[in-house]
């Protein structure tokens, strides 16, 4: 079948439309119409080359999507046509990451899902960007990429599960595991730091300082539920210096969520020195280091990352979404434009900008 799409040709180049070929589901693999996908920063990564997961150019980029289901491919049990999905990291159930019970991690984020593409342009097969690849009206992946949802979770709302919402809701309430009380700093309100922010606020921590350059930011984070908000910018002097103050030591959770090594750093160095957790969610460039004194770990400071948060999809992403249909998480208000496919590369610059939070777009 024809289907819309925005492919990514070479590194660094804007998106183009075209019109790409998509060849039926094969043995384990779902075909899905795409109702709407969110530009995340992720996926701008891959497109400016500075991450080594994309699998290839060309390639259709997109990871965060929320769809419905159109057919399915033999073997396939998992989910059925009809069924309202948000595709998100595999879990294939049989590997030794997804056996350990220990981790989100499935070996299958590690191969190439570009050679087997059934997304294809002038005959060229198309590398689907983290295996899913779902800026295309019509996608196929593999069923354990899926997460059945319901069905009266808007789609304007409901793609935000399939990277952002999750990775930052999940990072407090099931990797780093924010006690009632506590207190917390979050380095960077985009689309996952204000999801940090408001998984803080549902957490019952007590404190939650939002640490950020764009004064506009403000409003939105204790809409979220910051107590506090810094601007970087302004702070005389030592910045950690500043937030440790606030937090009369150190604070118990940390969280950066840009992908700066330079802020990963005081993210580290504003946790509590013998307890204080800090934890990575954003993404560097594959050449950047994360330099630290190993005695600053051997006192007790705690240092992880959140791949997705470390959220398992079919664990995590059905609660997460009851929770905001339930109005105890406010999605809506993160959910700042809408645009047509053609409108893409505006809408990459509009986050480059700094304007809004969390884009998505339409077909």
């Amino acid at each position: 079948m024809k289907s819309k799409a925005a492919v990514a040709f070479e590194v660094g180049a804007p998106l183009q439309i075209e019109t790409i070929d998509v060849a039926p589901p094969q043995a384990g693999e779902v075909l899905i119409e795409v109702k709407a996908a969110g530009l995340c920063h992720s996926d701008m990564h891959a497109i400016d080359g500075h991450w080594n997961f994309n699998s290839g150019f060309p390639g259709i980029m997109g990871h965060e999507a929320a769809g419905v289901v159109l057919e399915v491919g033999p073997g396939v049990t998992r989910v059925r046509p009809g069924d309202h999905v948000v595709p998100f990291i595999p879990e294939c159930g049989d590997c030794a990451c997804c056996r350990s019970g220990r981790t989100n991690n499935c070996e299958a984020s590690f191969t190439d899902s570009g050679p087997g593409s059934r997304l294809s342009y002038q005959g060229r097969r198309l590398h689907p960007f983290l295996g899913l690849g779902l800026f295309t009206q019509y996608a196929v992946v593999d069923d354990f990429r899926l997460v059945p949802v319901r069905r009266d979770a808007p789609f304007e709302q409901l793609f935000y599960f399939g990277c952002g919402a999750t990775t930052g809701l999940s990072s407090v309430l099931f990797k780093a595991e924010v006690l009632p009380g506590s207190s917390v700093i979050v380095f960077g309100l985009g689309g996952i730091g204000l999801n940090v922010v408001q998984g803080a606020r549902f957490a019952g921590a007590s404190t939650i300082i939002a640490v950020d350059v764009n004064p506009a930011r403000e409003e939105l984070a204790r809409r979220m539920g910051a107590t506090h908000f810094v601007n970087s910018r302004l702070v005389e002097g030592d910045l950690v210096g500043h937030l440790n103050e606030l937090t009369r030591g150190g604070a118990d959770f940390t969280f950066e969520a840009i992908g700066n090594v330079t802020l990963m750093r005081q993210a580290f160095d504003a946790a509590h020195f013998a307890y204080g957790s800090c934890t990575i969610i954003g993404i560097a460039p594959d050449a950047d280091l994360l330099q630290l004194p190993p005695t600053a770990l051997i006192t007790g400071r705690r240092l992880q990352g959140a791949a997705m948060g470390g959220a398992r999809g079919m664990t995590h992403i059905p609660k997460l979404v009851d929770w905001m249909m339930d109005g105890k998480l406010d999605i809506a208000s993160l959910v700042t434009a809408h645009l047509p496919l053609e409108q893409i590369n505006e809408g990459y610059a509009m986050q480059k900008r700094g304007e809004g939070v969390r884009s998505y777009v339409t077909f």
